[in-house]
């Protein structure tokens, strides 16, 4: 994990440079198009929609009772609002992520390459419609498991837990990817995702908590109306910006992977069945390369 932290500071620098605060712009501006124009055309059908869930839900209806009888009757209004902006906010992060990773991580990965790994080789490029079909793939799999979890949301200890462990294995999915797209190939990248396979999803985990804090600016911004369109776009930017953060700390994380997987040597992107019976994983490291052909 040490080299994984080395990277989070890396990352966080980088976040300071004029270039990635640019960067950050151009998503952040479809986004809230996006989410302008949504809000424009279903914000009323969405709220309507909930309250009449919530009407006919027996539980929503102990909890009006109690609000009734502690005198916070007023607070009834903003339910329904409220439970609309916390559904949406999974949907909004994750189209900025998709975002990032196709208009913010190609250029990110030119960054880092271009100031710290001049020197490294780029043996493969995987085309850009992979690259879409592996992040689409992902995200309808990231959203069906967040709509089948709704109802582990109500329950507080899951709702800390269950949405950002979702986001995190999204978000180490497709950076892992976009990370390595353009220089490892694929025998390099599926050997590193196979070595790294547990600090890089710890790295997509805490990527998730980091792009759950914004959600307070959503809830705020419920009973904030005036306040509401500057507190959307800031809690969008700073998405793109979390986003932008998780790009370059796998990006750091992984091309230094790669370049140090390169200089051990061609033992390392061995299959590990051609290691012959018996060999064990750590085998791939230790024995020479001329003794595993021997071997096989």
């Amino acid at each position: 994990m040490q080299k994984a932290i080395d990277a989070f500071w890396r990352a966080a620098a980088y976040c300071l440079h004029p270039r990635v605060i640019g960067l950050s712009l151009l998503p952040l501006l479809v986004a809230v198009l996006l989410a302008v124009g949504l809000g424009y055309f279903y914000w009323e059908a969405a709220t309507a929609a909930v309250s009449a869930w919530l009407e006919r839900w027996s539980l929503s209806q102990y909890v009006f009772q109690w609000l009734d009888s502690v005198g916070l009757s007023a607070f009834r209004a903003a339910i329904s609002p409220f439970l609309v902006v916390v559904l949406a906010v999974p949907v909004v992060a994750i189209v900025s992520l998709l975002l990032v990773a196709l208009m913010m991580m190609p250029a990110l990965v030119r960054l880092v390459v271009s100031r710290r790994f001049a020197q490294l080789e780029s043996r493969h490029r995987a085309s850009w419609l992979v690259s879409l079909g592996l992040s689409l793939g992902v995200t309808a799999v990231a959203l069906f498991l967040t709509v089948l979890s709704l109802p582990l949301w109500l329950i507080p200890p899951f709702a800390l837990v269950v949405p950002p462990l979702i986001w995190g294995w999204m978000t180490y999915r497709v950076m892992s990817f976009d990370a390595l797209a353009g220089h490892a190939t694929a025998e390099e990248r599926q050997t590193l995702l196979r070595q790294h396979r547990q600090p890089l999803l710890v790295m997509g985990i805490v990527c998730g908590y980091l792009g759950a804090a914004p959600a307070a600016l959503w809830a705020l911004s419920v009973f904030t109306v005036f306040l509401a369109p500057v507190l959307v776009v800031v809690s969008i930017w700073i998405y793109t910006l979390v986003f932008a953060f998780s790009s370059l700390w796998f990006c750091h994380f992984l091309l230094a992977a790669l370049h140090e997987l390169r200089a051990r040597g061609p033992t390392d992107v061995l299959d590990p069945l051609a290691r012959g019976p018996g060999a064990g994983s750590s085998d791939v490291d230790t024995i020479p390369y001329v003794e595993v052909v021997r071997k096989s």
